[in-house]
């Protein structure tokens, strides 16, 4: 009877074992149910996003969670089979700033990128092809790495250490992360094809204002802006600036016009100390082909004389052997480098900008030949009717004075003689303004001569009268015009300060092999105890230039008479 009490109790120990194991079981597919509707949300949300750069690291911080990783990583592999990007999960700022460099692509990293298929490793120090962690990288042991690829081609890899709890990554850790892959390679596919539409998209808006304005006559530095603001919205650049050949010295080389960062806008007048152009804009404008680095740093130079710059472009504006500058592109470290389709968007962007330069350039050139034509024929019309006809007029009263025997009359006659001679030298000095093309940018010495005397006409109460005869504009050398506005300038301050005057004259001729200036005025005269420090500077202006100076009492002993003279050709 002892014997068979026992015997219920084998039945009831089996039975809980089973449950036991039914439990574990149950827990086991509740896990991997839970993890499968966590990969389902992560894949939606992955996909759920057009940026690309979100996208990615969207892409990383899923994978970290799947495979409870304590650091994560998504590296892009570009054309040499290097990584071109690098974007990290689990570090802080702290810890990135510590780290010398991020990696190149080279030990266990370059296996994934030779072979690519997942890698589970116990001890990333244990596998022959690793060649350890640059100065101040965190320790890592566990690793499990999976290639991403798009379109059948391997666009990157994930890379994910230290599982949290001490454990290593199993096969189902494996299974789900490359699920995500292959989930992230479509999510990266329809980014990058919503990219390349929007970028179409400002390609073409851009490349109509920039026309529109280059041929409505906009100026050249609003034109650079444009194109830069365009470019950089195109390929999502932080920086974009545009180098032209050519600086203030007229050198061949190229220099920076107008650099925009974010929304500040830098405007170059000329070469600037401290901004070299750079290898790369420089390669670029001798080849005519664009050029892009992942790192300006192996470039000599800097594409920005404002921002520290990592992936950089440069695109010649213009075709091969008809280049008219470069524009080039950066983004801040450890962005996405220049892709290659951006780069042909680019390329083709700046070409047709530089058309529509040159169709511009084309019409300005059209408008200002009709300008000077119809130039030529005023000043012919002047010379040929106008002058002739005062001409004859002048003739006849000189001939008819000697029958007058009033003197008074006679006197007259004379004057309107005089007053005829110097609107005929008048009109002479407008027939060679006229004859003279202008650049919009630099104003003539007429111009300039017109400016001072229209100053002082505040300060005096009066206009002085202004009389300019012979090819001022284009005889004189710009040192020697500096000097001549340099003692006019001293002129007429002295006729404000000292003379008193109601009336004065100033007269600027290039006759002959001279130029000449005279001021009068029917002031007080000179002061004898007056300073001389103007006088003796206007003297050794003239005496340096070879020519002479004198000062003396006007007509009637009345005001003063300035002359200041100097030889054209030196």
């Amino acid at each position: 009877m002892a014997d068979t009490e026992p015997g219920p109790l084998m039945p009831q120990m089996r039975l809980d074992e089973l449950l036991s194991e039914l439990q574990v079981r149950l827990d086991a597919v509740l896990a991997v149910r839970d993890r499968v509707h966590i990969l389902l949300e992560a894949v939606v949300m992955v996909g759920g996003d057009l940026d690309l750069e979100t996208v990615l690291r969207r892409i990383v911080e899923t994978a970290t969670r799947l495979a409870d990783a304590s650091y994560g990583a998504l590296g892009v592999v570009g054309s040499h089979q290097a990584l071109i990007q690098f974007v990290p999960v689990g570090l802080s700022e702290e810890e990135i700033a510590r780290i010398d460099h991020w990696p190149h692509g080279l030990g266990l990293l370059g296996l994934l990128i030779r072979e690519p298929r997942p890698l589970r490793l116990r001890d990333i120090a244990e596998h022959p092809e690793s060649h350890g962690f640059p100065p101040g990288h965190p320790p890592m042991g566990t690793f499990l790495g999976v290639p991403i690829r798009v379109r059948g081609e391997v666009f990157g890899n994930l890379y994910l250490t230290e599982k949290r709890g001490g454990g290593d990554f199993d096969e189902e850790d494996e299974a789900i992360v490359v699920a995500l892959a292959t989930a992230a390679g479509v999510a990266i596919e329809n980014a990058r094809l919503y990219g390349e539409t929007r970028r179409r998209e400002i390609w073409l808006q851009a490349s109509s204002a920039v026309t529109t304005s280059l041929l409505s006559g906009a100026e050249p530095r609003e034109v650079l802006a444009l194109m830069a603001r365009r470019a950089a919205e195109m390929a999502d650049a932080d920086v974009v600036a545009i180098h032209l050949p050519g600086g203030a010295s007229g050198t061949a080389g190229l220099v920076p016009r107008v650099e925009i960062v974010g929304d500040q806008v830098f405007e170059y007048s000329g070469e600037i100390e401290g901004y070299p152009v750079g290898a790369l804009a420089e390669r670029a404008f001798a080849d005519g082909e664009p050029i892009t680095v992942a790192d300006l740093a192996e470039e000599d130079g800097p594409v920005s004389g404002h921002l520290t710059v990592g992936p950089a472009a440069a695109v010649p504006i213009g075709a091969p052997g008809a280049v008219r500058g470069v524009m080039s592109l950066g983004k801040r470290p450890g962005r996405v480098p220049f892709a290659g389709a951006e780069l042909s968007m680019l390329h083709s962007f700046a070409g047709q900008a530089a058309v529509a330069m040159e169709l511009a350039e084309v019409r300005r050139d059209a408008e200002r030949l009709g300008l000077l034509e119809d130039r030529d024929r005023i000043a012919k019309d002047l010379h040929d009717v106008v002058i002739q006809r005062l001409f004859a007029v002048g003739m006849t009263l000189t001939s008819t004075i000697r029958l007058v025997e009033h003197p008074e009359a006679a006197s007259r006659m004379k004057g309107a003689i005089d007053e005829l001679d110097t609107t005929i030298r008048q009109i002479r000095s407008t027939i060679f303004a006229l004859q003279v093309p202008h650049e919009t940018g630099a104003p003539s010495l007429r111009t300039r001569i017109v400016t001072l005397v229209e100053g002082a006409r505040g300060h005096l109460g009066f206009m002085p009268s202004l009389m300019m005869e012979g090819q001022l504009d284009n005889r004189v050398d710009e040192d020697v015009a500096e000097d001549l506005l340099a003692v006019l300038r001293e002129a007429l301050s002295n006729l404000v300060r000292h003379a008193r005057a109601s009336r004065a004259e100033v007269a600027v001729e290039a006759v002959g092999e001279w130029l000449g200036l005279t001021v009068s005025d029917d002031g007080v005269g000179l002061a004898p105890d007056g300073r001389r420090s103007g006088l003796r500077n206007m003297r050794e202006r003239a005496e340096r230039l070879g020519g002479t100076f004198t000062i003396e009492p006007g007509a009637g002993a009345r005001g003063t008479r300035l002359s200041w003279r100097v030889p054209l050709s030196r």
